[in-house]
């Protein structure tokens, strides 16, 4: 029975239990018969929850059913008494993970045979991912409070928080391109079939791209720059290596003007993968709208649809990029050689954390030929300062150069062979990274840091030099 005595009733035992014996001492009889009746009070209200019995019906509708980070769902939670006799006093808490909010609770009292009592609640998406609704917990109180009895249902609901997709408009690298076979190529002419852009060759190059009336107008090998067609099939590579990322500590409810983001964003990404998946959700999206045969890799695997193998569709992206998280790989290549054989013939577009040239190396390596690439390079340090180092000290000054001095390096070498490359900063949305890599110039073109990058760069406050092994 003490287990079952809610922190009222233990009061009221307490009490009873002192007045009985002060008034044993004392030889007060109203006391001791005072005392009797308190300690009576929670015997009688155990036994009759003890006696009381239930069946209970709950069926939840979550409207939508998946929705975007930062974005609230609808539920209603419908309680159904399926036995012959009213019910009594019940306290209902639904089961809710922190990621969603704080678990609501109602009170339903005497609920006639066979009616059904509707409640409504709402859950915030703060974070991505796969969550569960439910189950329902019931407690059965007696009318004062003083005793308490719980049971556990087995119905839960499912919740899917997809990443959100970012509106990038008509520029970038897949604009005004024509459609054609999977397969198939563009060549990129500027004045004409017989003015094809070209470039040196470079080891591993195919022969057959040899650009001959090139060759011999120069007097070295070149090969012909050709694109391919972003109509055809598209490859995204996402890397997720907790060591390549400053990911944000859960925080459940926290304002969204605690992080940093781009103008008129209400929901800024919190963290930088946060950032490069909501890039990969995006640009598969547009990539998809304008037909192309979706494929996505991330360092850890290839993401496929429920049928294990074909294109993935808008939604199948959506839904294997909610349950995306930081993984333990160490190294980029074998993900990189994964990319490479699902990626044949059609374009790269790789979204990457923090790396050097040893990173890119492999990347380049598989993907050498007359072809034009995309990379985007999370400027990771611009997120720091934030509290989004989850379980890591602050970066220190010494380590945001190293780490800004490796970026530039893998940019560098990237553009050497031939990649467009842009830079991901916390102030900078996806949409102005996509236009930045079809902007003219781009497979060449210098990246600008940013204030907010330059102003992380330049700071001098102490620490200790490490990376973020």
């Amino acid at each position: 029975m003490l287990s079952t005595l809610t922190p009222r009733g233990r009061f009221l035992v307490a009490g009873g239990g002192l007045l009985l014996v002060v008034g044993a001492l004392l030889g007060e009889r109203p006391l001791v018969q005072l005392a009797v009746f308190l300690l009576a009070l929670p015997v009688l209200s155990a036994a009759m929850v003890a006696r009381e019995r239930f069946r209970l019906g709950a069926r939840r509708t979550v409207t939508p059913a998946r929705v975007p980070r930062g974005e609230s769902a609808d539920v209603l939670l419908e309680i159904t008494n399926a036995d012959t006799r009213p019910g009594g006093l019940w306290v209902l808490t639904e089961g809710l993970p922190g990621d969603l909010g704080r678990a609501p609770q109602f009170l339903v009292e005497r609920l006639p045979e066979g009616a059904t009592a509707s409640l409504h609640y709402r859950v915030h998406g703060h974070r991505r991912g796969r969550h569960v609704l439910g189950p329902l917990r019931l407690k059965l109180v007696d009318p004062f409070g003083l005793v308490e009895r719980s049971a556990v249902g087995a119905d839960t609901a499912p919740l899917l928080v997809v990443p959100r997709v970012r509106g990038l408009g008509p520029e970038g690298p897949a604009g005004g391109q024509g459609g054609g076979g999977e397969g198939s190529r563009r060549t990129i002419a500027v004045h004409g079939e017989d003015d094809v852009s070209t470039r040196e060759y470079r080891h591993g190059d195919d022969l057959r791209k040899v650009h001959w009336k090139a060759t011999a107008r120069t007097g070295e090998l070149m090969v012909r720059l050709e694109e391919r067609p972003w109509r055809a099939q598209a490859t995204l590579f996402l890397d997720t290596r907790s060591r390549a990322h400053l990911v944000a500590a859960h925080r459940a409810g926290a304002p969204t003007g605690a992080w940093t983001g781009p103008g008129g964003d209400d929901c800024p990404p919190p963290d930088s993968l946060e950032w490069v998946v909501e890039a990969t959700a995006s640009i598969g999206t547009a990539l998809a709208s304008r037909g192309a045969v979706l494929r996505a890799v991330t360092d850890a695997g290839e993401l496929v649809p429920p049928s294990g193998r074909g294109r993935l569709s808008t939604e199948d992206l959506l839904d294997r990029l909610a349950a995306v998280g930081p993984s333990r790989v160490a190294s980029l290549a074998p993900g990189f050689e994964q990319l490479c054989r699902a990626a044949g013939d059609g374009p790269v577009i790789c979204l990457l954390g923090a790396v050097g040239p040893d990173d890119v190396e492999a990347l380049i390596r598989g993907r050498s030929g007359p072809t034009v690439d995309a990379a985007v390079l999370a400027d990771i340090e611009s997120w720091a300062g934030h509290g989004v180092a989850r379980g890591r000290r602050e970066l220190s000054a010494a380590s945001r150069g190293v780490l800004a001095r490796q970026r530039e390096d893998a940019a560098a070498l990237l553009r050497q062979a031939g990649w467009r490359v842009a830079i991901a900063g916390a102030d900078r949305s996806v949409g102005d990274v996509w236009a930045e890599l079809g902007g003219p110039g781009s497979p060449g073109a210098a990246h600008v840091p940013s204030p907010a990058s330059a102003a992380v760069l330049s700071s001098s406050a102490a620490g200790t030099t490490g990376g973020l092994t």
